[in-house]
């Protein structure tokens, strides 16, 4: 079952080369075959646009079936594929929580080793790590109602001597007064920041232990050394502006939301802003044992979300599991008798090309390829257009009805690309090797300079 249609355009690309070697070892003109190649790709792509199926928008309930259709054909391929009940609704919630635009970068996803994948769960507002504190960090409070957020990129700390910096003191005062002056530019700093009447403080640069004293004091909350890019994400979500100086703290350069808190997740302690105002957003907080399981996990739910946002952005739908692609085999091959000359055989080839889709979901499940390949040419020259590999029965079926389900935007770009790559690669009319090279390896075939051993 296809994701986002990485593994279909190399598998397509491959059968189509495939199928036009013999005819370059016939001495057929690479030119001929790309022409004839470009004429059914269109077509293919035209009759996935007459036959998908469009979704009724204004239906949140049938939408949102839907959206869990395609995310669950999305997982059903992945590692993580028997918790797919479980994903399914996070990622369907996580895309719905964005606004119209769905911007990607508005997820964000965090990973915590320990615990199960199901006690993963989905925040809507911005989640991020707790950062490096300083003493007087436990005595701040951990929890706001309806609070304003000052975002900085300044260093609230005291400066320490830099590289080759001196000052020449002639008393103790003279030095005091240095001394001093570094501390009031601080303070100023601190008194500032408290009298906007911002309660939590962020900063992308390092907030030390001073500062973090004089906050906590005044029931205020800092991090500092926050990850830019969750600065970024609470900006856009809370509202205010990244500011570099404490001067001018107006009013439209802090942000807001409803409740900040600060839970423990794991053995990790999160800051959670919650009812954000500005831009909508979420987080997705994933748990697990083995830190490169929650790395695929990670990358299985990227897949997921891309195509419900895909989805959601284009409504058009095909049933999966090899169904679209022997249909489109079969117009392509009715197609190619209605056409004369070799453009008839190019044709042809390329809709044979297309039966790899559903030949490797046989033989990944270890079925009878042949066999099954057989049933379906026999189904869908009766008219059953949604009829693909059923993985659970070794068998055939209308994988429509059984919701494997799949945009059809995916589709036509898998086919597109494949195409392109082929008659690109057709398009390379000689290929040049540098004999040197393999005579410079040790006898044998062993490992050449520059690729096993030392230069």
């Amino acid at each position: 079952m296809v994701g986002d249609g990485t593994t279909s355009v190399t598998l397509l690309a491959g059968e189509f080369l495939k199928e036009a070697k013999p005819f370059i070892e016939e001495a057929v003109h690479p030119q001929i075959i790309i022409k004839a190649f470009r004429r059914p790709q269109q077509r293919a792509v035209k009759k996935i646009k007459e036959i998908s199926v469009r979704i009724n928008k204004s239906d949140p309930k049938e939408m949102r079936q839907l959206l869990e259709k395609c995310a669950a054909t999305s997982l059903s391929s992945k590692l993580v594929a028997h918790q797919k009940d479980f994903f399914t609704k996070m990622v369907v919630d996580a895309v719905m929580l964005l606004d119209e635009l769905l911007p990607l970068n508005m997820i964000g996803v965090k990973k915590v080793t320990g615990g199960g994948l199901e006690d993963s769960v989905l925040i809507s507002g911005v989640a991020f790590k707790k950062t490096f504190s300083y003493a007087g960090f436990e005595m701040q409070p951990k929890k706001y109602t309806k609070l304003k957020i000052a975002l900085l990129n300044i260093e609230l700390e005291l400066k320490a001597e830099r590289d080759n910096a001196e000052v020449r003191v002639d008393s103790v005062e003279e030095y005091q007064s240095i001394v001093d002056a570094e501390w009031k530019i601080l303070y100023d700093k601190l008194d500032i920041l408290h009298k906007s009447g911002a309660k939590v403080i962020l900063s992308k640069l390092p907030i030390g232990d001073v500062a973090t004293q004089y906050f906590a004091d005044r029931d205020m909350f800092c991090a500092g050394r926050v990850v830019e890019e969750d600065l970024k994400r609470t900006m856009k979500a809370c509202g205010g502006s990244i500011q570099t100086t404490v001067q001018n703290l107006s009013p439209d350069v802090l942000g807001s939301c409803e409740t900040f808190e600060e839970i423990q997740i794991g053995g990790e302690r999160y800051n959670l802003f919650t009812g954000c105002p500005q831009a909508r957003t979420c987080t997705i907080i994933l748990r697990g044992g083995a830190e490169q399981f929650i790395e695929e996990t990670e990358r299985s739910l990227h897949d997921a979300i891309m195509i419900v946002r895909r989805t959601m952005k284009n409504d058009a739908v095909v049933a999966g599991g090899g169904a679209i692609e022997m249909e489109l085999s079969k117009h392509l091959r009715n197609l190619s008798r209605t056409i004369a000359g070799k453009e008839q055989l190019l044709m042809g080839a390329m809709a044979k090309a297309l039966e790899i889709i559903p030949r490797q979901l046989c033989e990944n499940a270890g079925f009878d390829a042949t066999n099954i390949l057989n049933k379906l040419r026999q189904r869908h020259a009766q008219g059953g257009i949604w009829y693909g590999v059923d993985v659970l029965n070794e068998d055939i079926a209308d994988n429509f009805e059984n919701c494997v389900w799949e945009p059809a935007v995916v589709k036509i770009n898998a086919i597109t690309a494949a195409a392109e790559a082929s008659c690109l690669i057709l398009s390379v009319d000689e290929t040049v090797k540098n004999p040197k090279a393999q005579q410079d390896g040790p006898p044998g075939g062993g490992m050449g300079r520059g690729r096993g051993r030392p230069m």
